[in-house]
């Protein structure tokens, strides 16, 4: 979940450094570090915070042209300047960054590094420590961090300067994405192609347990038995203007925006040249040939996979189980004869999921990651990929990827089911319209939320069927970036028992958009406003009442979620926003969550 960079050429490397480390703090903002090497050796510079706070405390004298950096989610110690990255070792001559979860940390300082005291309550400086330790019994650099690569278990991608070696930085990874960029006279080292588009947009992936010598003329990629490794480069198809916040204030709120053109956008990339919808064919027959659909993801898209349950399970008539990648991978359930497995993932690197990835592949199934990351690491381990061409999502709450997941799980029931009683490249367009008319209504809503949850402690959110999973994605919304406790049920559950917590004031937001249900959903709002709470019920053109909050457009009940889910945004963000929260990098959160 940490970010990652590095540079080794001839310019600067202090500036280049920052500014990735500004396009990854998504990954992670607790604090960050950069380290810097010439001719006099190795300097660090760190910093509880963002990156912001960094860059007050890094010389901008020192002439330095290798570097690397971090930007850090806690995972082992608290945020604060001794945990944060780059850690070195006891000497100082090794300077190392690093993402994921090194497992047997505390067994590897017990056998081997009894007599050195570490200064960070971290695993990772357990790594620089071992490398040091293995080089003063004469091993190589080279040869040091191969030996530690080989002892140490879970996850990690690895950046490593030498003091004694200006012009060299040793890389590598395992179950943690990174990559090695490429440019003339110099190379760059990034979690994420976005981090260095500054300088290239050539990257070669770089698979697990693999090590790399990147110098500023050469990249060598190992395997962890020093076998040489040929992989040729690819071209990252990003605009910088997707990364960029233009006049937008914040991320989130652009990505919001650009809804209505991703679904425009999947719809045409997913069309023939007859114009009809389509999916590879391998898929369709691989879906088609199933017995069972497995959905495995983890929040957002966890709460994408269940609409999709009902996609699958009324258009293609294919029975479908839902399940948190956390909980599968340690708790898996009997299994039918024939499953697929489908990893729903915008990063393509949920080390939740791809640890469920890794058991799935070793009993022999076949696997289908839908991911907005192509080239990620669930996208390269699993049989099959579709892509969701979201476009780049920085705001750590999820917005347009969700929209992109709900559409193409749609697309692909579609497509795979025998006589779809729906026309759904029209209704995705209506939907996507639908969309855009919520959006331009953003001054109801920022309204709404100062009215409805200015000084709230907690909300409920209330759905049946599709809204119910619509719920879900709303109570998220709202506590992962205004920290009001949240929770989103089926209306019916409420008074099995968290009909309790009702108090005079409670906001109760329900979604009314399901006709089947739309009155029992309405007699659920009766009960709770019995007892005092404040009720904003967001309802359908079709099934609106005169004191409804909110009405939206209609579309498809079975497309449903793709409008609902708009005002449930943007009500968070505006509620988040009257509070004084960052709205874009919310506390103790990281947006690709690459540790378990």
């Amino acid at each position: 979940m940490c970010g990652i960079v590095g540079y080794i050429g001839q310019l600067d490397a202090k500036e280049i450094l920052l500014k990735g480390l500004e396009k990854l703090e998504y990954r992670g903002y607790d604090s960050a570090g950069i380290a810097v090497e010439n001719a006099a050796g190795v300097q660090v510079f760190k910093e509880k915070g963002r990156i912001a706070d960094l860059r007050d405390v890094v010389d901008m004298t020192v002439d330095a042209t290798t570097g690397i950096g971090h930007t850090r989610w806690a995972t082992h110690g608290v945020p604060n300047y001794v945990n944060a990255h780059p850690h070195q070792s006891a000497s100082k001559r090794f300077t190392l960054v690093h993402n994921g979860v090194i497992e047997n940390y505390h067994l590897l300082q017990d056998e081997y590094l009894q007599g050195v005291t570490m200064t960070s309550d971290t695993d990772s400086e357990v790594i620089a420590q071992l490398i040091e330790h293995f080089s003063n019994e004469g091993m190589t650099t080279a040869e040091a961090f191969r030996k530690t690569l080989t002892l140490v278990e879970g996850s990690y991608a690895l950046a490593l300067l030498d003091a004694e070696e200006a012009d060299v930085i040793y890389v590598a990874k395992k179950g943690s994405p990174l990559l090695v960029g490429v440019g003339e006279q110099f190379n760059v080292v990034a979690s994420d192609a976005m981090a260095m588009l500054h300088v290239t947009d050539q990257f070669i992936e770089l698979h697990d347990k693999e090590m790399v010598i990147v110098t500023a003329d050469s990249i060598q990629i190992q395997k962890l038995d020093g076998t040489v490794v040929e992989r040729a480069p690819y071209k990252a198809e990003l605009d910088l203007s997707d990364i960029d916040k233009g006049t937008y204030p914040h991320y989130m709120l652009k990505e919001m925006d650009e809804q209505p053109a991703v679904v425009r956008r999947i719809t045409q990339k997913y069309e023939n040249e007859a114009g009809q919808l389509t999916i590879d064919p391998a898929i369709q027959q691989a879906i088609q040939e199933a017995d069972r659909l497995y959905i495995i993801a983890a929040g957002t898209s966890y709460h994408a996979g269940l609409i999709g349950k009902q996609y699958f399970e009324k258009l293609a008539k294919i029975p479908v189980e839902v399940h948190i990648a956390s909980e599968f991978g340690y708790n898996m359930p009997l299994l039918s004869k024939k499953p697929l497995f489908i990893f729903i993932s915008q990063s393509g690197e949920t080390a939740d999921s791809r640890q469920v990835l890794v058991k799935v592949k070793e009993l022999g199934y076949q696997a289908l990651t839908m991911t907005n990351a192509p080239g990620s690491t669930l996208s390269r381990e699993a049989d099959y990929t579709l892509l969701l061409h979201a476009g780049p999502e920085i705001a750590v709450a999820s917005t347009k990827a969700y929209v992109a997941q709900v559409a193409v799980l749609a697309i692909t029931a579609y497509v795979v089911a025998d006589q779809p009683e729906i026309e759904l490249k029209k209704e995705l367009g209506i939907a996507a319209n639908a969309i855009q008319s919520i959006i331009d209504r953003k001054e109801e809503f920022a309204k709404l939320a100062e009215s409805f949850l200015a000084t709230t402690r907690n909300a409920f959110f209330i759905g049946r069927g599709m809204d119910y999973y619509v719920s879900m994605e709303g109570a998220l919304k709202l506590k992962e970036i205004s920290y009001i406790q949240a929770e989103g049920f089926a209306g019916g559950e409420l008074k099995h028992g968290t009909i309790a917590l009702i108090e005079d004031g409670t906001p109760v937001i329900a979604l009314a958009t399901q006709k089947e249900v739309a009155l029992n959903l309405r007699g659920n709002v009766k009960e709770v406003v019995a007892r005092g709470a404040n009720p904003c019920i967001i309802s359908m053109e079709g099934m609106e009442e005169a004191n409804d909050a909110i009405t939206i457009p209609h579309v498809h009940p079975l497309l449903s979620p793709l409008a609902a889910v708009v005002p449930v945004q943007l009500i968070s963000y505006y509620a988040a926003l009257q509070r004084g929260c960052d709205v874009d990098k919310p506390r103790n959160l990281a947006k690709s969550v690459t540790v378990e």
